[in-house]
């Protein structure tokens, strides 16, 4: 039998309890706890107080719990994809590099019925703004990409996740309709495309959102070079700066004739110039480390905030948006999708390359884009050749004299300059591009007498010689470019060349905005 052990003086007279019988046990082996000593009563002051705390912390726990409950209740969720099968893993919403698409929808239901009717925005409406926000991993620097909405691009093949009606590949649309039929995943589609990237998430608001967001801090803070009053927005401004909110600055976000020519990219800049001065606004307010206001902004934003359903926790909006708050704002770039006239209708328009294509290799490689000439993140590139032997000293051929094309069946419009960029580099000038049909793997076709020169094209751009095949029907070399090959070259590794404009203006910057003269006031 197995004996308590007695309490014992530990050498200073106090009396020491022993482990066992401090125990509740079923043992009956194992005696009671007794009461060494008397019985020291609580004083009445610790009583109070400890109640007092214990009152506290349930109110703070029911503050926060009801919160919680309510912003998780404001959001509504929508599948990021449309049908297209992501190749990547989804990332650390703490760690790792992200890019998310933001939204403006044009729907005119509910609390937006005052600014059309329904039939305004057919289906699921179409997006009045585009923008991609990249995320680098350190949170040190963050791009906004802009997309105009009159740009003319190819949607992929659709299917609708709440009727299951799939829509076929349309060809030289607006983007802005990209979610028209299929839903906001039909746009994030759209855009992993166009840029070759994975994007990890997506935010659409709807017009309220903007009115009720700049009410909530108080006013946003613009400047134009000259008075304006725009009819059809209502936008109304005195020359210089102007803090707008509620509808005004609506009006700002939405006009599109007060600035500049009247077009679309004048609209973007002004987008950037006011997203810049919030980004100013909140950091040199304090906002982002004040609990209260930015309750406040959530409560706003969510109720008026439709997201993909990895965005869909208060914690995880909470997560990415803690690692924006202590970023350096002359490191957040506002940049607009390189375009010019469309050749089919000079109303809309089109990619001007090489440097859209130049633009979207650059955020492929992770390119500090205030600082283009930083050296870029690793990225992973294609297996070296390890088939028939390339030239090692210079070739028994004229590189400028032989004709490779480049048939891009990679999904990623802007891999043929890359290619051909890549190629030029090489030293090889007589080049042509195909438009092809998409394939999964990457090969190097060649006629008679190009054996050499393959070997050479494909050691150039790293591609395994199990992939370089004869082929009777190519006159000299084609490159076939699969989408196991949409991003990297092997001379690519340095930054793309990139426009010394790209970046319109940065979050630090205090950018006027040019009126459009035919509105301008006296």
């Amino acid at each position: 039998m197995v004996r308590p052990r007695e309490d014992r003086a530990d050498g200073t007279g106090a009396p020491v309890r022993s482990g066992a019988a401090a125990r509740h046990t079923e043992d009956p082996s194992v005696g009671p706890a007794r009461h060494l000593g008397a019985v020291r009563r609580t004083p009445t002051w610790l009583k109070i107080g400890t109640g007092v705390v214990a009152v506290l912390l349930v109110g703070v726990i029911a503050f926060g719990a009801y919160w919680a409950i309510r912003l998780q209740g404001n959001l509504t969720k929508a599948p990021l994809s449309a049908g297209s099968t992501k190749t990547e893993g989804a990332v650390n919403d703490s760690t790792d590099r992200m890019q998310i698409l933001v939204l403006g929808s044009d729907t005119r239901d509910g609390k937006n019925s005052q600014y059309g009717t329904p039939d305004d925005s057919t289906g699921y409406g179409h997006s009045d703004v585009m923008m991609l926000l990249d995320i680098s991993a350190d949170n040190k620097r963050v791009n906004v990409i802009s997309f105009p909405r009159d740009l003319l691009v190819d949607v992929p093949k659709c299917k609708d996740p709440k009727t299951g009606t799939e829509y076929p590949a349309q060809k030289s649309v607006m983007i802005n309709s990209a979610m028209s039929e299929a839903g906001i995943g039909c746009a994030v589609d759209t855009v992993n495309k166009l840029t070759g990237l994975e994007i990890d998430h997506f935010m659409m608001a709807d017009f309220n959102a903007v009115k009720e967001l700049s009410n909530t801090v108080g006013g946003v803070d613009v400047c134009i070079s000259d008075a304006v009053y725009d009819p059809d927005s209502k936008l109304r401004l005195p020359k210089g700066t102007s803090s707008v909110q509620g509808e005004q600055a609506l009006a700002f976000l939405r006009t599109r004739h007060a600035f500049a020519d009247g077009g679309d990219l004048g609209r973007i800049k002004a987008q950037q110039g006011f997203l810049s001065s919030l980004t100013r606004k909140l950091k040199d307010d304090g906002t982002l480390s004040n609990p209260g206001k930015m309750l406040q902004i959530a409560d706003v934003v969510t109720k008026n905030l439709t997201i993909d359903d990895g965005l869909a926790s208060i914690p995880t909006l909470l997560t990415v948006g803690n690692r924006l708050k202590n970023i350096d704002v002359g490191k957040v770039a506002f940049v607009a999708v390189p375009t010019v006239p469309a050749e089919t209708d000079i109303n809309r328009l089109q990619f001007a390359e090489p440097a859209a294509s130049q633009l979207f290799a650059a955020m492929r490689k992770n390119v500090d884009l205030t600082d283009p000439t930083a050296t870029p993140s690793a990225a992973a590139e294609p297996s070296a050749s390890s088939g028939p032997t390339p030239s090692e000293t210079s070739p028994a051929y004229d590189k400028t004299l032989q004709p490779v094309t480049v048939a891009n069946g990679s999904g990623v419009p802007a891999r043929s300059q890359e290619i051909m960029q890549a190629l030029t580099a090489g030293g090889f000038t007589q080049l042509g591009q195909l438009t092809a049909k998409p394939v999964a793997t990457t090969a190097v076709y060649y006629g008679a007498q190009f054996a050499e020169v393959a070997a050479d094209v494909a050691a150039m751009l790293g591609i395994p010689a199990t992939q370089v095949l004869p082929a009777p029907g190519v006159a000299g070399v084609q490159v076939y470019v699969g989408s196991d090959f949409a991003s990297g070259t092997k001379t690519g590794d340095a930054a793309p060349q990139l426009p010394s404009d790209i970046v319109n203006q940065t979050a630090g910057d205090t950018v006027c905005q040019q009126a459009n003269p035919e509105l301008i006031t006296r």
